[in-house]
């Protein structure tokens, strides 16, 4: 990716509403080399898509939580295929990361309230296909630095 392309990113990445003829004139191409760029940065799945920034306490009252996960050790690559379809599909679910170390995975959930994690919770550790050997559950308090449009590499 050329410096041009960073450059159209970056723009995007800010702001996706953003017309082809103020993207070109911040980057300094005419419309349309610029508007062929921004498709071949979509083709090639650098540009996934566009969205909005939403929050979420607006937008529905509940609770935030960050869950850590841990499977059954010796249960295998099915285990956590089985696991990550299962919690893809789970609404509460908004965030799901594979990580190293002592556990294997962080989410992101909202749920109504506690008693509504708790259920669902519940039925996570009752389902013997997800093998899940420790879960636990950390309450958001506080956004203190929210989703960022920048990558954070510098």
């Amino acid at each position: 990716m050329g410096r041009i392309d960073e450059a159209i990113v970056d723009v995007l990445r800010r702001n996706g509403r953003i017309t082809y003829k103020k993207l070109a004139s911040l980057v300094h191409l005419s419309e349309s080399p610029c508007q062929q760029r921004v498709r071949k940065l979509e083709r090639l799945g650098v540009i996934r898509g566009y969205g909005a920034f939403i929050d979420e306490h607006k937008l529905s009252p509940g609770l935030s939580l960050v869950v850590l996960v841990a499977l059954a050790e010796s249960k295998g690559c099915n285990t956590q295929k089985a696991f990550e379809a299962f919690v893809s599909a789970c609404p509460q679910v908004i965030e799901c990361h594979l990580v190293s170390g002592a556990l294997d995975y962080c989410l992101r959930m909202r749920c109504r309230d506690m008693e509504h994690f708790r259920s669902v919770t519940e039925c996570w550790l009752e389902n013997t296909e997800l093998h899940i050997e420790k879960l636990a559950a950390y309450p958001q308090l506080a956004v203190i630095k929210p989703s960022s449009t920048h990558l954070g590499i510098e």
